[in-house]
């Protein structure tokens, strides 16, 4: 029987990519998204119809408000979503989402016996988000196995990260190379209810940059 791992699925250009190398890795995989007051939710369609066209054995999406705290411009629409570059940590930072996520995927993983969790993130073409780090994602697995029952009893918790060290372009390219198709994944931070994306706002520009770069015609639905 082949193990169980609990993919984190946005519905967007990354999390798809590494579902793709989760299957490939022979995992039993369980996809986890997230309705977290976000106003780009056609992310949650897109989201669905990836973990459906992979087969995965269960999609689950979870509902949060994270819209309650506010605090980044993709949960509080008075805050606009940037469309030219910025430096820092941008407004479309959600607080902890990462780390609420990362925990819920945690708990779910123990329900299920899985030892493996599988997120997105990425340092290199990151948006300079805190929670995207190698150093941030070693501090909650060490976290996770310290408090989890799972954990405890010796069935130690990996936070598998594939894309952490790789480029948007290499991303795409490592897709296509498992027959990933893009043309129906939603990245774009200020997409619209058919999942169309504005091609402005900073994820779109990486998004769009890295298929040039991979010298891959990009598939984006742009409105």
């Amino acid at each position: 029987m082949a193990d169980k791992a609990v993919i984190l699925v946005s519905g967007g250009l990354d999390s798809t990519t590494v579902l793709a190398m989760a299957c490939e890795q022979g995992f039993d995989c369980y996809t986890l998204s997230f309705d977290y007051g976000q106003r780009h939710r056609s992310e949650l369609a897109a989201a669905q119809w990836v973990s459906e066209a992979m087969a995965v054995k269960e999609h689950k999406v979870v509902k949060l408000d994270l819209g309650s705290i506010g605090g980044s411009a993709l949960t509080d629409t008075a805050i606009d979503v940037p469309e030219q570059e910025t430096s820092g940590i941008p407004v479309t930072y959600v607080p902890a989402r990462n780390t609420v996520f990362l925990s819920i995927a945690l708990g779910w993983a123990e329900v299920l016996g899985a030892n493996d969790i599988f997120v997105g993130v990425n340092a290199v073409d990151y948006s300079g988000y805190p929670d995207c780090r190698p150093e941030y994602i070693s501090a909650f697995e060490r976290m996770a196995n310290l408090a989890t029952r799972a954990g405890v009893e010796g069935n130690r918790l990996k936070i598998n990260v594939p894309l952490i060290n790789m480029t948007k372009a290499q991303i795409i390219q490592a897709g296509m190379a498992r027959g990933v198709d893009y043309s129906s994944t939603v990245s774009c931070y200020q997409a619209t209810a058919e999942g169309a994306a504005c091609g402005v706002c900073d994820s779109c520009r990486l998004r769009k940059q890295g298929f040039i770069e991979a010298a891959v015609k990009d598939p984006t639905r742009y409105s």
